[in-house]
């Protein structure tokens, strides 16, 4: 039994126990002897007698015995060394038979990644996603362009419009206005007037917080319902009827094909998600998401079709490109240098009220500020402006910073527009029944204060490129037209005459660069000035001021 304050349980035992032990030990052990004594064997070994004193060379004898003892102990030892030897090169394979399969699926599971890379690098080149964009345009009966509220001239492409009414009605171009929330109301109303004169134009809020079916059904059983103003759909009903009035009206009984076209970040997957209910594109904050088409089927007679962002062209200016383009998730630019170009086309005191920073001089000013406001610090309290300035890029692609565009006067129509195309757009179409819908949908939308949101200058239609090797092309012949240009301006300039001193400078620099090993800078010309001030009052008929008279 264990004592209560012990670790260890006693190990005494009664006296009559241990008797009784000892007794049954005793009577077990003479049963043995007995056993082995009519065997006729003992457990004893026998003791070796060793060599008599009387025997003859009893030393030699010995001697030979001794060195046979030696000899058996050498050989056990090398057997010994040897078993040691063939269990290590039986080691050493084991490992390596363990290893190669261990190895080969390391390189495997290698090659599977940069297969998986190649691919996806292949995806976000561009000439990948204008083939893609091509084959939803050429696959597609109507063309959903997806516009973003906050400036709608901005993400219109002329060159995408163009190559779609070239089908001569083969083709129906529709306009979607998406992040309406996002947009004072009395601006909203001035840009669907301005759209709606080209093209059959419809307002859109999309659902931000759709999930998968399993999810959905999930919330269903818990009877949850998501009430919140990401959750609600707007112009979703009209958009989807009037998809099925066109179907309806298509004389072959195919479904209608509906391609979705944009710049990134505009919405397309979104919209895609809202019609269906359920999360079937991939869509989030980040730009690019979408890298290759995506068919969706809406209903029984619709079926969308979700297509890459258009690639911008480099022609386009910064903050087009900061907006449009996909130059800062490829590394081609830096956050820091977009965020400076979109400060410029912004109203400052807009801006301040808007992220609630003071008065800053420079964009670095203002994103020291507002990494502080955010609390993005790193190791010492030193403010991380490039998470600052990726941050500020989400809130102005995504759909969370409200600012607006001045709707510019109409003018005529472009070059690609007439009225009889303008016409069969609207063609099958109760645009009344639009307007209406549209007019409704304003009136339902929580929309900021024109105070509340940040004025922006754009800078019009943005230019596209649908095939990157005539762009490529574009872009080298103009890059080759400026350099003959500043080659003939420079040609014609006359050379100006260096003085002495400044021709033994730009000696001097020479030589010195050409002992450090570094390219030659260009010649400094020095002008001299004349520091005589006698000479220049003599030269000069001006009235100098005297110091020795007093002027009272």
């Amino acid at each position: 039994m264990k004592r209560p304050k012990l670790k260890k349980a006693s190990k005494r035992i009664s006296c009559s126990r241990r008797f009784k032990i000892q007794k049954r030990v005793r009577e077990h052990n003479r049963k043995l002897k007995k056993e082995a004594k009519k065997k006729g064997t003992s457990r004893r070994p026998k003791k070796d007698v060793g060599v008599p004193n009387s025997a003859p060379f009893k030393e030699e004898v010995l001697r030979e015995a001794e060195h046979r003892k030696q000899e058996l102990e050498a050989l056990k030892q090398q057997n010994k060394v040897t078993k040691q030897q063939e269990k290590t090169v039986k080691r050493k394979k084991d490992k390596e038979a363990a290893s190669e399969p261990a190895a080969k699926k390391a390189k495997k599971v290698e090659k599977v990644k940069e297969t998986k890379a190649a691919v996806a690098k292949q995806k976000s080149a561009k000439s990948f996603r204008c083939s893609e964009l091509n084959k939803v345009i050429e696959a597609s009966d109507v063309i959903l362009m997806v516009l973003d509220a906050r400036d709608p001239l901005g993400c219109r492409c002329p060159q995408l419009e163009e190559a779609i009414l070239k089908h001569s009605g083969k083709k129906r171009l529709l306009l979607t206005l998406n992040k309406i929330d996002l947009v004072p109301k009395e601006n909203l109303e001035k840009w669907v007037g301005y759209l709606e004169a080209e093209c059959p134009t419809f307002v859109f809020k999309a659902s931000t917080h759709l999930q998968d079916r399993t999810v959905q059904q999930k919330k269903q059983r818990l009877n949850v319902l998501d009430h919140s103003r990401a959750a609600t759909c707007l112009g979703g009903d009209s958009l989807l009827q009037t998809l099925t009035d066109i179907a309806n009206g298509k004389d072959d009984e195919k479904m209608l094909k509906v391609g979705v076209v944009g710049f990134p970040n505009v919405g397309k997957s979104s919209i895609i998600n809202s019609l269906k209910d359920i999360r079937a594109c991939h869509a989030g904050i980040q730009r690019g998401l979408t890298r290759c088409m995506q068919e969706v089927h809406i209903s029984k007679k619709v079926k969308m079709i979700d297509s890459p962002g258009i690639v911008a062209a480099p022609g386009n200016p910064g903050d087009v490109m900061a907006l449009r383009s996909l130059e800062v998730e490829e590394n081609e630019k830096s956050a820091l240098e977009a965020v400076n170009t979109l400060l410029k086309q912004c109203d400052q005191q807009h801006v301040m009220l808007q992220f609630n920073v003071p008065n800053y001089r420079n964009s670095l000013e203002f994103l020291t500020t507002f990494a502080q406001k955010r609390g993005f610090l790193q190791k010492g309290g030193i403010p991380n402006t490039e998470l600052a300035a990726t941050t500020f890029l989400n809130d102005w692609t995504g759909a969370k910073l409200s600012y607006h565009c001045r709707v510019p006067e109409r003018q005529d129509l472009p070059s690609y527009l007439s009225d009889d195309i303008v016409n069969d757009l609207r063609s099958g179409l109760d645009m009344d029944k639009v307007r209406k819908a549209n007019e409704d949908v304003i009136k339902r939308v929580r929309s900021p204060n024109l105070s509340s949101s940040i004025s922006f200058n754009s800078k019009g239609p943005t230019t596209g490129v649908l095939n990157v090797g005539t762009a490529e092309t574009k872009s080298k012949t103009a890059v080759t037209a400026e350099v003959k240009e500043m080659d003939t301006i420079s040609n014609t300039e006359k050379p100006e005459v260096e003085t002495p001193a400044a021709a033994s400078v730009t000696q001097i620099q020479e030589s010195t660069q050409k002992r450090k090993g570094k390219p030659a800078k260009k010649r400094v010309k020095i002008v001299p000035i004349n520091t005589d001030l006698t000479s220049l009052q003599q030269s000069n008929n001006v009235d100098a001021y005297d110091f020795n008279t007093d002027f009272v």
